[in-house]
């Protein structure tokens, strides 16, 4: 995949384009990135209560899924 930027006049880098696909992906690594940092401070918080990280994910997966 070759990169490609948008300029303004004076030839600064201003956006990028990317493939869907590329898009797509990048943001469903960036989701899945917030919800390990989200799973990781709430493993900080001692009260207890604990669940594995697979159901996290698939609570979070099904929240998605119903929104």
């Amino acid at each position: 995949m070759k990169t490609q930027f948008l300029t303004d006049d004076k030839g600064r880098k201003t956006a990028v384009l990317l493939p869907i696909e590329k898009y797509n992906k990048m943001i469903e690594q960036l989701e899945d990135l917030h919800d390990i940092r989200l799973y990781d401070e709430a493993k900080k918080v001692d009260d207890g209560y604990r669940i594995s990280f697979e159901d996290y994910v698939k609570s979070r997966k099904a929240k998605k899924d119903n929104v």
